[in-house]
């Protein structure tokens, strides 16, 4: 029985973690033993076996250092440590790494020690982190730094956030260095988009598989039994907005979401769920602000009922929000950002200028003027046939089995 061991900050929850869980489930399925270490901060429900290598103590000593001396992932070395100790113990015939950044990780104890081996390395990108010296997006500012050595960043202020000083130059120096050592690595980026900044970045001599991301399409479909919510939140009647996220900021887009709403009508509502207190308290009258849903069914019931998703997100891999939306059978507006526009074609959706809020307000009015029973099917069927995560995710066993041969 082959091995699999998965390395990420979260367990179970937030994308990431729903991810390693989707992988896992194919995996299992066709024969493999799944492990997976994680960090302390982000836990929910595993299929896997499961290792807490860090705790919340160190992770917020290592985020200290990052935040005082921009060390990100340069901390947790007694987790790291432990990380190889279990390496050695389980001997997995492959291993896939996630996000190695997020406070819980020693990248350069761990790399030094995967530079040695000859275990397929399989290194999911969900963000750009790997190949600059700082940051994980840099689409916001336009910063293209990163193609020939970051220096003076200039989002330093930025997850992962430092305050004193600015070592850019040198985590990039150092990256370079460390991830272009590794024997036996195969990058996957998460988008076409993302693929083609690799291509562009200092890890271009590996091979480069494409694997979007998927979703359970049973649990994300078209819902009619949504009624309720109607009432409660005196909607009937009315066009409905949505908007989801899991942290609203203004590279998501909540800024353009309040000038959009001065822009419509009475006759459209704007709902948007993942919400902070904070932002709750502050957000418009006439709004309708939501922290959390209480379960995956009541969130596709909230994409069911909605006229039109809509995602003004302003840099983005390739968001699993628009994907769910599509599943449940709602057409899709985003700007065009990163890999977001990858999975929005000319019959299920619009895609628009980014930050642009009267095309975003005209996309809405056209796509609402020709009504959701048009789009209902196309949407159903393209997440069907295109995002089905059972899919998906098989592309990772095919991947890991033609690296064992």
């Amino acid at each position: 029985m082959p091995k699999l061991l998965q390395i990420d900050s979260c367990l179970g929850i937030l994308s990431t973690g729903k991810i390693t869980e989707n992988i896992a489930k194919v995996a299992l399925a066709q024969g493999w033993e799944c492990h997976i270490m994680h960090g302390a901060r982000y836990i929910g429900n595993t299929i896997q076996h499961h290792y807490q290598v860090s705790s919340l103590i160190s992770e917020y000593i290592h985020y200290a250092e990052s935040l005082l001396f921009d060390r990100h992932g340069l901390g947790s070395r007694l987790a790291t440590k432990r990380i190889i100790a279990k390496i050695m113990e389980i001997k997995p015939d492959v291993i896939q790494l996630h996000c190695v950044h997020g406070y819980y990780i020693n990248y350069k104890y761990l790399f030094e020690y995967l530079n040695q081996t000859n275990i397929p390395i399989v290194w999911t990108f969900h963000d750009c982190w790997a190949f600059t010296g700082h940051c994980a997006y840099f689409d916001f500012v336009g910063c293209e730094r990163w193609k020939t050595g970051c220096y003076s960043c200039i989002q330093k202020h930025q997850y992962p956030k430092s305050v004193l000083f600015d070592r850019s130059r040198k985590n990039y120096l150092v990256k370079k260095i460390l991830f272009n050592s590794v024997k036996n690595l195969t990058i996957v980026p998460v988008s076409y988009w993302l693929g083609n900044l690799v291509q562009q970045s200092f890890l271009n001599k590996y091979p480069i598989q494409v694997i979007q991301n998927g979703i359970d399409i049973n649990a994300f479909s078209p819902y009619d039994d949504f009624e309720p919510f109607l009432m409660k939140y005196e909607m009937k009647g009315k066009k409905i907005i949505l908007g989801v996220a899991s942290t609203w900021d203004r590279r998501k887009g909540l800024d353009d979401f309040i000038r959009l709403y001065s822009l419509l009508n009475d006759n459209y509502k704007l709902v948007l769920i993942g919400l902070s207190k904070s932002q709750l308290d502050n957000l418009p009258k006439g709004i309708i602000g939501i922290q959390r849903t209480e379960s995956v069914k009541q969130l596709a019931q909230f994409y069911s009922l909605a006229d039109v998703f809509v995602n003004p997100t302003y840099e983005d891999t390739f968001p699993t929000t628009n994907l769910e939306a599509l599943a449940c059978g709602t057409p899709v507006i985003t700007y065009n950002t990163g890999g977001s526009v990858e999975s929005v074609s000319e019959n299920v959706g619009k895609v628009v200028e980014k930050g642009n809020i009267e095309q975003l307000k005209n996309a809405i009015l056209d796509v609402t003027s020709v009504g959701k029973p048009y789009y209902r099917d196309l949407c159903r069927k393209r997440a069907v046939s295109l995002y089905n995560m059972d899919d998906r995710f098989c592309e990772y066993i095919s991947l890991f089995n033609y690296l064992l041969k």
